[in-house]
């Protein structure tokens, strides 16, 4: 159970706490009427035929509740369609529910009401549970009133009194009123907390996205103009060549240089591309990981003083590490030191949440992407577990510019 509530994410432990609960409390509600019930009831035959009936209403009404609720929330959250069938199952059963409790009232073998006013909250929340995410609030208000009239006619007419009409009525409006606190507003913040996680998850692809026409403007604008001139120069020298004129070969030349010069300018922007900025790379991860719910705590250090081939080498770094802490664990705080120590930069990305998933794991094909690129410029990369349920990463970079070159 540990190694699997590990492996699941915020969004996944959220949704599983708050659907188990509301599967659990029918079961745990019709446990807590039992006890006023059984303790009541006397040996009348009639009044322990009724109990039993009553009982075994109970366990189908939790019954049912559990695959309603299940389904309403699929409703709920996710579009699918109601339950309609089940949640006519739930209301019929609690109208028979709170029938035999009336029953039972009107026999006299529960007292003078008291028992009836204790038990009476079990039998409605039940089936309030089982419906109330499958219609708009102002229908629930309605359906509410009506039922509130129809438990209140049924007390008078069973002789139980005023009194405990007016408390039947009361009943009504508490079920109601708790219902939504419970099971419509869980509902709610279930939602609210997928489209959090779909938001993110959006916004993550917006931004490669937008990256990848930034980088398409840029190949677009170094292209387009010198693809151009080559095709307009082409044309010039294949109707100089048809001609016999010897300026054709002077422009096939020019476009030799043209096309070179593009090689070169490709060259550029495919190498500003991949280069990494290390303070722009720091920056980026706090406003990823912050939005991401994550405490990023961060020294800097020297960062702004190392040579620009130290500078680029962990900006990778970071910005791998960056990605691992969002994709592969389920961190709530991550901290990033950068300092000079000895003649190398070290850069420790140390994030909690990897638990045993973490530390068991194989490593990633990132890591040894940056492995290779550290090592090309004499580094080294370390990454591991760090006790406590902790990750850490860590990456040594000479100063020397010797080496770097």
């Amino acid at each position: 159970m540990r190694g699997f509530w590990g492996k699941q994410s915020q969004v996944a432990k959220i949704d599983l706490y708050m659907r188990v609960t509301l599967y659990v409390l029918p079961w745990l509600i019709s446990v807590g009427a039992l006890t006023p019930l059984t303790e009541e009831v006397g040996r009348d035959p009639g009044a322990v035929a009724l109990a039993r009936a009553l009982l075994a209403l109970w366990v189908a009404q939790c019954a049912v509740a559990m695959h309603t609720i299940h389904h309403s929330l699929a409703h709920y959250i996710d579009g699918a369609p109601a339950p309609w069938c089940s949640a006519a199952v739930a209301l019929a059963l609690g109208g028979v529910s709170v029938g035999l409790v009336v029953a039972l009232q009107a026999t006299g073998e529960i007292g003078d009401g008291t028992v009836m006013i204790q038990i009476l909250p079990y039998t409605l929340l039940t089936t309030a549970m089982s419906t109330f995410m499958l219609s708009t609030l102002r229908r629930l208000a309605l359906g509410t009133v009506v039922a509130a009239a129809l438990i209140a006619g049924a007390l008078a007419a069973s002789g139980a009194g005023a009194g405990l009409a007016a408390g039947g009525v009361v009943i009504v409006v508490f079920v109601w009123l708790f219902a939504l606190a419970t099971t419509r507003s869980s509902a709610w913040f279930m939602a609210v907390i997928r489209e959090l996680d779909l938001s993110r998850d959006v916004s993550a692809r917006l931004a490669v996205a937008e990256e990848r026409l930034r980088f398409g403007r840029d190949m677009h604008d170094v292209m387009g103009r010198n693809l151009a001139v080559i095709a307009l120069k082409s044309e010039l020298a294949v109707q100089l060549a048809r001609r016999g004129r010897p300026e054709a070969a002077d422009q096939m030349a020019e476009v030799q240089r043209i096309a070179q010069e593009s090689q070169r300018e490709v060259r550029e922007v495919v190498r500003g591309y991949r280069a990494a900025d290390l303070p722009a790379e720091l920056e980026g991860a706090r406003g990823v990981l912050s939005a991401a719910g994550i405490d990023c705590l961060m020294d800097r250090g020297p960062g702004d003083e190392l040579p620009a081939g130290v500078q680029s080498a962990l900006g990778w770094v970071v910005r791998e590490a960056t990605t691992n802490v969002l994709r592969h664990g389920d961190a709530r705080t991550c901290t990033v030191r950068l300092a000079a120590d000895g003649g190398r930069a070290v850069l420790v990305v140390e994030n909690d949440g990897a638990g045993e998933v973490s530390a068991a794991g194989t490593p990633g094909s990132g890591l040894a992407g940056l492995r290779e690129r550290l090592s090309a410029v004499g580094g080294t990369l370390r990454a591991g577990p760090a006790g406590d349920g902790r990750f850490r990463l860590t990456a040594e970079v000479p100063l020397v510019r010797e080496v770097l070159r």
